[in-house]
C-alpha cells in the first residue's frame, strides 16, 4: 500500500519542512509515502470562499484515482486515538488498498464534491490548527500508527 499525504496551499514553510520530511522518510520504512501539495489557484484572493473551494476541488479530484481510499482531515470528522489510526491503516492494508490518501483541505474547508468522495473524515482535534502545523501533526501521527502496528517503542500507551 502507498500513502499519499496531500495538502492544498503553498509549499512547506521552512520552519516545518524538516519535520515533515523527517516523519515522511520514517513512514517510508513501513509504506511507500510521499507528499503532494496542491497549489492554490492563481487568482485565489479574488475568488469567493465557495468559488475557491470549487477550484481547489477540481485540482484535488484530479490527483485522486477511483481506487484511492480518501481520508479527509476536517475538524467536524471523527476523532481517533493513535491506536485507532493504526487499526485504520491495518484495515486498509488488509483490504489491499493500493493507495491511502490523507487530505488536508483548504482554509475554508472543501467543496461538497470532495466531502462526498471521502471514504472517511478524520478530526485531529476540536481545535483549529494552522495548515502547516497540521502537515507536521499528520506526518507524525501516521508514523506513530506505523510504529504501533510493528509494536515498536515510539508510542507509549
Amino acid at each position: 500500500m502507498k500513502i499519499l499525504l496531500c495538502s492544498t496551499g503553498k509549499a512547506h514553510e521552512p520552519y516545518i519542512k524538516h519535520g515533515v520530511e523527517d516523519f515522511t522518510h520514517r513512514i517510508g520504512k513501513y509504506f511507500a509515502a510521499g507528499w503532494q501539495v496542491i497549489a492554490p489557484p492563481k487568482n485565489a484572493a479574488a475568488l469567493s470562499d465557495n468559488e475557491l473551494k470549487k477550484q481547489e476541488a477540481k485540482a484535488i479530484l484530479q490527483v485522486l484515482s477511483k481506487d484511492d481510499y480518501l481520508i479527509l482531515l476536517d475538524e467536524r470528522g471523527t476523532q481517533l486515538s493513535s491506536p485507532d489510526l493504526a487499526n485504520l491503516l491495518q484495515q486498509r492494508a488488509n483490504e489491499r488498498s493500493k493507495r491511502l490518501v490523507f487530505l488536508i483541505g483548504g482554509a475554508f474547508g472543501v467543496d461538497a464534491t470532495v466531502n462526498d468522495r471521502a471514504n472517511f473524515t478524520w478530526s485531529l482535534s476540536k481545535l483549529v490548527f494552522p495548515h502547516m502545523l497540521v502537515r507536521l501533526i499528520l506526518a507524525e501521527q501516521v508514523y506513530r500508527a506505523c510504529t504501533i502496528l510493528k509494536n515498536e517503542k515510539y508510542h507509549h500507551s
